[in-house]
């Protein structure tokens, strides 16, 4: 047998070296030997990275040219119709950059494009990891980071496109000041800081500009290694049941070369659709805004969908305020900017421990569930994302309006009503599915599934013919797994309930902790033949006749 090829003697010296002083051999081996399961589903994480990547290459190339400064200029560059106009540096800068800088208009288009994707990669994944309950134990941390993240990332990307000071872009800082002016108490005090006087003023652009590249990027530097890579590394990765996969084994490729290649190729993958996207989709024109003006704003203005939700939010409330001791709260401004974001930011980041306090379930989970296995947790993400929702295409409702030509006002009070009602519909429509859905798992592993073949038995009954699952489909129902939910408290004795169920906190727990479970998936035992032999009654071509089944008449 040859022997295995030796690394040049310069390298392995090098790596010696490097070991001996930093102690990372052990890691690294460690790390290039670990196993990723191959699924799509955790592709949605690699999005959101290489989006993060391609918007800090794009971000470099652009400060290189952009002047973050409210200094009034007149235009004097290559845009006929702006030439003579009055405007900021910011905004002369960008105009410059755009039509003026070699490359300069599609750095910029891929630049927004990575963040539109960025966004949206870490909603779904965020999504996936709910509904698959990647957030219990022992990740816990790693989805308050991922929060931190959606926040810093949903912040920085207002601030990014605030920067050309153009009239849509102004109309943002507008309502960004009517946020900040409705604030009790403080809110006039922050608004002078923040904007070193009166509005506009002329130090917000390079404020937002200092917060835009630096500081918010510096966090999302060290959060992201630490949430994709740290933690990850650290811990057994996540896996759906089936195949094998079991709460402490991982069915996948190693990290190198299997995992190292496929994620290049996505890398380049990412960065083409973005480039595509950048080159025939047009995001932002801003030279068809034109400067900022406070006095005007440009019909139909609309955020980047990202900020949808907060606009739809601000549209849709009542005008109501509160006037007591000489002070006036507009709960219509700090109801939909304040309160609704803090609920759902607050609802997302205890929810982990709200429903291991409903559950009792402490123990820890490297398997996956299935939504349709946990109807109560899916119907609560249905309920806040037709919540979400409501609120984001709210944020369009004159654009609906004349659109489809109706009056503004109903659009209005249907996204009222949407909001309200929508989600408890979507949680029952949400929870009767999976229970549907379980049904016919159950249905699949028992009978087989339906081929719509006929044959007559010699008896002359007519059955029909039902074909084997796949032993990976069969996998993936039957397999054991970690229950999602226990029963709180020892059994009732002789009337005495257990202590952590008395008082009406108990109780609610209780009550809760039975809806949870009423309705778990069972994983059902897989009939015999899934091994590969064929059960009774079962062809070669792997379909087989029902032990039960009604006769047809003939």
């Amino acid at each position: 047998m040859p022997a295995s090829p030796q690394p040049p003697k310069a390298l392995a010296a090098s790596g010696r070296a490097i070991d001996e002083r930093f102690g990372g051999g052990s890691f690294a081996r460690k790390a290039l030997r670990k196993a990723f399961p191959d699924h799509w589903s955790f592709l949605l994480g690699e999005i959101a990275l290489y989006s993060f990547a391609i918007i800090l290459l794009t971000g470099v190339f652009l400060t290189l040219f952009f002047k973050p400064s409210m200094t009034e200029v007149v235009y004097e560059g290559s845009y006929q119709p702006l030439r003579g106009v009055r405007m900021s540096e910011a905004y002369a800068s960008t105009l410059h950059i755009t039509f003026d800088v070699r490359g300069g208009l599609l750095v910029r288009q891929i630049h927004h494009w990575s963040t539109i994707l960025f966004m949206a990669a870490i909603v779904v994944h965020l999504l996936r990891n709910f509904f698959t309950g990647a957030f219990r134990k022992p990740r816990e941390l790693n989805w308050l980071i991922g929060i931190t993240l959606f926040m810093l990332v949903m912040v920085n990307g207002l601030f990014g496109y605030s920067l050309p000071d153009d009239l849509l872009s102004g109309t943002g800082i507008r309502i960004l000041e009517g946020v900040i002016l409705a604030i009790p108490v403080v809110g006039s005090y922050v608004l002078m800081f923040l904007f070193g006087g009166e509005f506009p003023g002329d130090l917000i652009i390079p404020r937002l500009y200092v917060i835009h590249i630096l500081l918010i990027p510096g966090i999302l530097l060290a959060l992201i290694p630490l949430h994709a890579v740290v933690l990850t590394w650290r811990q057994t990765h996540t896996q759906f049941p089936g195949k094998g996969s079991t709460n402490r084994t991982v069915q996948g490729g190693p990290f190198f070369p299997i995992f190292i290649a496929k994620t290049t190729a996505f890398f380049l993958w990412v960065f083409g659709v973005t480039v595509l996207l950048a080159t025939f989709f047009q995001i932002n024109p801003v030279w068809l805004f034109g400067p900022y003006d406070p006095g005007a704003i440009s019909s139909g203005s609309q955020p980047d969908w990202y900020m949808g939700w907060l606009e739809g939010s601000l549209r849709i409330m009542p005008s109501w305020e509160i006037t007591a001791w000489g002070y006036t709260l507009p709960m219509s401004v700090i109801v939909p900017a304040l309160v609704v974001p803090g609920v759902l930011f607050t609802g997302l980041a205890v929810y982990p421990f709200l429903e291991r306090w409903v559950t009792g379930d402490h123990e820890i989970h490297h398997l996956l569930d299935r939504p349709r296995d946990v109807p109560a947790r899916t119907g609560i993400g249905i309920a806040g994302v037709i919540f979400y929702g409501g609120l984001w295409a709210a944020g369009g409702n004159d654009v609906i309006a004349e659109r489809f030509e109706i009056p503004l006002f109903w659009t209005t009070w249907f996204f009222r009503g949407l909001v309200i009602l929508g989600p408890v519909l979507g949680y029952v429509i949400a929870y009767r599915i999976c229970l549907g859905l379980q049904r016919r798992d159950r249905a699949l592993v028992e009978h087989g599934l339906e081929t719509g073949v006929i044959r007559q038995r010699p008896s002359g009954e007519y059955i029909e013919v039902e074909r084997t699952l796949p032993a990976e489909v069969v996998g993936a129902i039957t397999d054991p797994r970690p229950r999602p939910a226990l029963p709180l408290g020892r059994p009732e004795r002789e009337g005495v309930e257990a202590p952590e169920l008395r008082g009406r906190l108990g109780k609610v727990r209780a009550a809760l902790n039975r809806h949870f479970m009423a309705d778990l998936a069972e994983p059902p035992t897989a009939p015999n033949g899934h091994d590969g032999e064929h059960p009774d009654g079962e062809h070669p071509d792997g379909e087989r006749a029902p032990a039960e089944h009604k006769a047809l008449e003939p």
